[in-house]
């Protein structure tokens, strides 16, 4: 996911830092059901929480809830809802039970696994661009609020362009044409407009048929579109303007010579070969689209 960051961005890597710092993760206490913190990038402990690889910031926010089902707290809650009933004689009232659910959880909460997510931040402050590694659009603002909360003056808008990525795709699919430096590789989705919301799913087909381009002209709007950019990176795009599936191919690889030994030399390869791929990526992407929309 793809943030405008502003006109100026005046935030230096030592601000940065000592600003991500108040909130470094911590893991979730025995009755803490989540905690959510700013980690290392580059995996070493108490290592610093933002990376500067190639004039690239790269941050990483970690998510940890405690996994609890359900059931497991039902089942705890109706044995002490039945042994009350057993004892008493009488039936625990609606705000009782509540309770006792309640407790129930909390008294289950330090036995419960947990389960750790991260989301990488890519800032590029010449481009004035801000890049998310997230799954969802949940998740997303959930980083770029504790980005806002750390950052003061911080306020991105997610990129938006003059035609709209769906627009775009029904046009590639129906020309049988892709943008300069574009090729159509072999997954689409194809939603009904209509009340039916009917969908249609291509995986590892051809998309460069009669049967593809009559979809759209039925009507069928393109919701996510395979696609890989000038041979050196694949990625499906999304309606909503997301990349997924982002993966960068064999010959930048090969083009870059051999990663160093040392895991810090990987992280560095790693990351400079990924944003010096996307950071043309983007702006060719941006222009397939007619360009930036303006939203200031």
């Amino acid at each position: 996911m793809m943030y405008r960051i502003g006109s100026v961005w005046e935030q230096t890597v030592a601000k940065l830092e000592l600003a991500l710092e108040e909130n470094r993760f911590v893991a979730c206490a025995a009755s803490q059901e989540k905690s959510v913190g700013w980690i290392p990038p580059r995996g070493e402990e108490h290592g610093p929480l933002v990376e500067v690889v190639a004039g690239q910031w790269i941050l990483q926010l970690m998510v940890e809830v405690k996994v609890l089902p359900g059931t497991v707290v039902k089942r705890k809650a109706d044995e002490q809802l039945q042994h009350i009933e057993a004892t008493t004689g009488r039936k625990p009232g609606k705000k009782e039970a509540r309770e006792i659910r309640e407790d129930a959880r909390l008294s289950l909460l330090p036995l419960a696994f947990t389960k750790q997510s991260s989301v990488l931040v890519w800032i590029d402050p010449q481009a004035q661009r801000l890049v998310l590694s997230a799954g969802s659009q949940a998740r997303a603002d959930e980083v770029m609020t504790c980005l806002i909360k750390a950052v003061d003056g911080l306020a991105p808008q997610l990129i938006n362009t003059q035609m709209s990525p769906a627009a775009a795709m029904s046009i590639w699919l129906s020309t049988k044409e892709a943008p300069q430096g574009f090729s159509v590789d072999r997954e689409c989705e194809l939603k009904a407009a209509d009340e039916s919301k009917a969908v249609v799913r291509y995986t590892r087909h051809a998309l460069d048929t009669d049967e593809v381009s009559q979809h759209i002209a039925n009507g069928k709007v393109p919701t996510r579109l395979a696609l890989t950019w000038n041979d050196h990176v694949s990625f499906v795009l999304t309606e909503a303007l997301q990349l997924k599936k982002v993966a960068v191919l064999d010959v930048v690889f090969e083009g870059a010579g051999a990663a160093g030994d040392g895991k810090d030399d990987a992280f560095d390869t790693d990351v400079a070969i990924a944003t010096g791929e996307l950071r043309k990526l983007i702006p060719d992407l941006l222009d397939a689209l007619g360009g930036e929309l303006n939203t200031g």
